[in-house]
């Protein structure tokens, strides 16, 4: 398929505000560890008042995935909505530089939501805790949505959080019916197990109905298809979805499509900070998936990616992902 784009991504735009903590800080700060938060401007201020230095950094599920594709050279496209503010100029110039297009309109200086931020504080243990304040994310809109965008691309990759907002359901059905009209194929990310208990009946509409691949670790799949165990859940979704990829921590990758399961190894490394594991496992997959190769290779590459990603702090590759999938004989 000769499109523009190789992936639209459509999701949060917000920028990172990363800080390694002690569990100590967590469990002072009534902070569930492991886990996505929604939180308000005053939390958002007070924590960052209390955290020790931070690193600033374009981050958004989603918008992670586009970098990692348009740093393996992948032809993509971001769709989010931040601030004509500090923040909202920090997500632009950098998401640019990835190498991403990205021309949604800037809500006005005037609105009363900033840019959204996530507050990632990393535990000794590499595990990461997420306070997310949405801001003007969480008002993406429908008229944000440019039709012609979504008919370019081969694939649009939809990200769960952004479930969490008044329009965006609206959006994304106009984002699919552009694409599909077009010839083109939906990827959807689970993005949290909080965030499918939220939305449970609207993203199983969702999946049923027009989802092609479907991402998510072992926890967001047993909260979409509870069952005895995961390959069973595993099954229920793939009488729904044609690919259906759920990453396993330690354990790797499971890829279960045309009734076959295969899976993918992980890469052993030391884990810094897991913030953008799924991120960069899917932009792994989806750059493999766009370039023709098979399943369990795009598992592979998504592998690597991950591994990369959680060796350091920051949700975006500083080592680069091509070389990496050149020596373990990927490409």
């Amino acid at each position: 398929m000769n499109k523009k784009y190789q992936v639209v991504g459509i999701g949060n735009a917000m920028v990172d505000v990363l800080s390694q903590v002690a569990d100590s800080f967590l469990a002072a700060n009534n902070i569930d560890k492991g886990i996505m938060q929604l939180i308000d401007t005053e939390r958002a201020a007070e924590l960052y008042g209390k955290m020790g230095p931070a690193e600033e950094v374009s981050g958004g599920s989603a918008a992670n995935t586009i970098a990692g594709i348009a740093a393996l050279g992948g032809r993509v496209a971001y769709v989010g909505k931040v601030k004509d503010d500090q923040l909202g100029a920090i997500f632009v110039h950098d998401i640019r530089a990835q190498g991403a297009d990205f021309d949604t309109p800037l809500a006005d200086a005037s609105h009363p939501a900033e840019t959204g931020r996530c507050m990632v504080l990393v535990s000794p243990d590499g595990e990461r805790s997420l306070n997310t304040y949405l801001g003007v994310s969480e008002f993406l809109h429908p008229d944000d949505i440019d039709e012609s965008l979504m008919a370019a691309a081969e694939w649009i990759y939809l990200e769960g959080y952004r479930f969490d907002g008044p329009e965006s359901h609206e959006a994304f059905a106009k984002a699919i019916n552009a694409c599909k009209a077009a010839g083109g194929r939906v990827s959807l990310t689970l993005s949290d197990p909080f965030c499918v208990a939220r939305h449970h009946e609207a993203f199983h509409d969702l999946i049923r109905d027009h989802v092609d691949l479907l991402f998510c670790n072992v926890h967001e799949m047993q909260a979409m298809y509870p069952a005895t165990d995961l390959d069973a859940s595993m099954k229920m979704a793939a009488a729904e979805v044609d690919i259906v990829v759920c990453t396993a921590s330690e354990d790797g990758a499971y890829i279960l499509t045309g009734g076959e399961t295969e899976h993918a190894e992980a890469i052993p490394t030391d884990i810094i900070d897991a913030t953008g594991a799924g991120d960069l496992f899917a932009a792994g997959f989806l750059y493999g998936l766009t370039q023709g190769y098979d399943m369990l290779t795009c598992g592979r590459m998504g592998c690597v990616a991950a591994a990369e990603v959680i060796s350091h702090i920051g949700a975006r590759p500083e080592v680069d992902l091509m070389t990496l999938f050149k020596e373990r004989g990927l490409v």
